[in-house]
């Protein structure tokens, strides 16, 4: 156990890398191949392992999941590479954007 991790829980440190797993699989999405989705979700913690969120961090928005078609692990877009991310939106703006127009309601 690496110093940084003494004062970490067995659950926080299975945390840590459940969430390291998404950041390996983000790595190997072809995003000329990829799935896409979007869901609300909580925004500070987009895959829901952290229920004891703070009151005044809970807060429900559109988050971004990416997956391989042979794989059942969706990937937050924050833990794909910056190229894969820009890459899915341009292949997929028509299903991850607003529908035209809906987008004045929320500003």
């Amino acid at each position: 156990m690496t110093e940084g991790n003494v004062n970490k829980t067995v659950d926080e440190l299975k945390i840590e890398q459940w969430l390291q797993t998404r950041k390996e699989e983000g790595r190997r999405i072809d995003p000329d191949v990829a799935e896409v989705m979007w869901s609300y979700v909580q925004t500070l913690d987009h895959y829901g392992v952290h229920p004891d969120l703070p009151d005044d961090c809970q807060q429900i928005g559109r988050e971004y999941f990416a997956r391989s078609p042979d794989s059942d692990i969706w990937v937050s877009f924050y833990d794909l590479p910056d190229e894969t991310e820009i890459r899915l939106w341009e292949r997929h703006k028509s299903v991850l954007a607003f529908p035209a127009g809906l987008e004045l309601l929320v500003e």
